[in-house]
């Protein structure tokens, strides 16, 4: 029975597993986004955003267990160096999940990952300046008459 296990196994062994989404957040790290499944994509974006958490707090520990996971160390430090800083107001979201659609290959559905860049704030849309009316000389005539 599987009570209180959390994450999806994705057809793989425990180790093959770590280490695809080591080198997927390495990966989005680096580049931004990527693309993949569905399914890893919603356990890829666990495993960023705890780095990215990491990365706001800034500290020496926090710097090695980052790199006990990302596997490059130019990554490790552009996380702690331009990539937490933009989220230090945010409280958490750092990624969005985008269906893409089905791969023709195998018909699996595909998503592209990738780091939120700024939040989107509703506000009031901007209207045009209304135009001012043109009042024809027919309708002025009819108006005055009344």
């Amino acid at each position: 029975m599987r009570h209180n296990k959390s994450g999806r196994r994705l057809g793989r062994k425990t180790s093959h597993r770590v280490a695809m989404f080591r080198n997927m957040v390495t990966s989005l790290l680096e580049h931004g986004k990527i693309t993949t499944t569905d399914a890893k994509a919603k356990e890829i974006r666990v495993v960023a955003e705890r780095m990215i958490t990491l990365g706001k707090r800034g500290d020496l520990h926090s710097m090695r267990l980052a790199a006990s996971v990302i596997r490059d160390k130019s990554v490790v430090s552009n996380l702690f160096s331009t990539i937490a800083p933009r989220y230090k107001e945010r409280l958490g979201g750092y990624t969005r999940i985008i269906k893409l659609g089905i791969r023709q290959g195998d018909a699996a559905p595909v998503s592209l990952i990738e780091l939120v860049e700024e939040e989107i704030k509703p506000g009031k849309a901007k209207l045009a300046p209304a135009k001012a009316k043109v009042v024809s000389p027919v309708v002025a005539e009819v108006s005055a008459e009344a």
